[in-house]
């Protein structure tokens, strides 16, 4: 049973999920193979429905992995829309980039290889949607820098913010993630509840996913 949705709700929610296709099921399976940290096909097609509803022309991502959740988000986009996509290992951006061109979406997507701490003051706001799913020590380290470079109205997103429900003391009686982690985490749940230009709500699917928007 999963820690923060029970398996047979996840599985109805998955049933009820057409918003995937081949390339998404083929890059998901290659994710699982080899136990690569992809957000699963609700939580992307979440990242879809909330780039939709902002109308989405800018969006930033930081934590390109394999292209997964970039394709999710990209697929959103008009056709002179832009997804820059932050990753540090050259090996998964090269995956990446491939698997942005097999889905059909090269053309409004940009990689920027290295350290999204040290990359973040090359880019120019403003985005629409911004997604945050890198090293989890940097949420913290690169939450301001990214309030300032989304619109108002415009939304962070952040994924990975239950942790297996770890971030609640006491809940899980074997903790299995990185201690460091996970209270950075909690400390970033804390921040961005209680940040003066964020408006902030927590979806409990899959390992939790804050939802912010930036106050007009």
């Amino acid at each position: 049973m999963g820690y923060i949705v029970p398996d047979l709700v996840e599985r109805y929610l998955s049933g009820l999920n057409r918003a995937h296709d081949a390339v998404l099921d083929d890059i998901a399976r290659e994710g699982e193979a080899k136990d690569l940290p992809l957000v699963d096909a609700e939580v992307g097609a979440l990242l879809r429905v909330l780039a939709f509803s902002v109308g989405a022309r800018r969006i930033l991502e930081i934590g390109t992995c394999i292209g997964y959740s970039g394709i999710w988000l990209a697929g959103a986009l008009p056709r002179d829309g832009m997804l820059i996509t932050m990753e540090k290992d050259p090996d998964r951006a090269a995956i990446a980039k491939a698997n942005f061109e097999r889905a059909g979406l090269s053309d409004r997507v940009s990689i920027m290889l290295g350290d999204a701490a040290l990359k973040i003051v090359k880019v120019s706001g403003p985005f629409d949607l911004i997604f945050q799913d890198g090293h989890k020590p940097l949420y913290n380290t690169l939450l301001e820098p990214l309030v300032t470079l989304l619109r108002p109205g415009g939304l962070l997103i952040t994924d990975n913010v239950l942790w297996d429900g770890e971030v609640v003391p006491g809940y899980v009686e074997h903790p299995r993630r990185n201690v460091d982690d996970t209270k950075a985490i909690a400390e970033y749940n804390e921040r961005i509840n209680t940040h003066p230009e964020l408006l902030t709500s927590i979806v409990p699917l899959r390992d939790g996913v804050a939802i912010s928007v930036k106050k007009r």
